[in-house]
């Protein structure tokens, strides 16, 4: 099953609320998103019914390996495009909105190439996510 944007956009979400403190509800997602109860329902269906997500008895979600997997992908491409865009003097929010774009169109092949760009450069993008 192929991701829509929006769906790596909610994957990525669940991946940092883990990250952050462990357990995560659809109300975490609709919160740290701003987007209603409703979408993030419409959301998790959909993902777990493509093997992206779980959800237990207590209606807490878990990342699959594969939601793992493509929520990695999208928070490493995000956080790279975010710090760049910083660092070259893009305003924070700009940039955050921008990587968010970016993140889902760029293919594996630019992605990596643009990786060692950096590391064969010695360009130290900071971290500030």
């Amino acid at each position: 099953m192929k991701v829509m944007q929006s769906g790596e956009d909610y994957l990525e979400t669940v991946l940092i609320l883990q990250n952050r403190g462990g357990i995560v509800r659809s109300i975490d997602i609709a919160a740290e998103m701003n987007v209603s109860k409703a979408s993030v329902s419409v959301a998790m269906k959909n993902l777990k019914n493509g093997g992206y997500i779980n959800m237990d008895e207590n209606h807490e979600i878990s990342l699959t390996t594969e939601g793992r997997k493509l929520a990695e992908t999208m928070y490493e491409r995000h956080t790279l495009f975010s710090n760049v865009l910083s660092h070259l003097g893009v305003n924070r929010e700009t940039a955050i909105r921008d990587a968010c774009r970016m993140e889902h169109v760029i293919s594996a092949e630019s992605f990596e190439a643009l990786k060692r760009y950096f590391f064969i450069n010695g360009i130290d993008i900071p971290k500030k996510e």
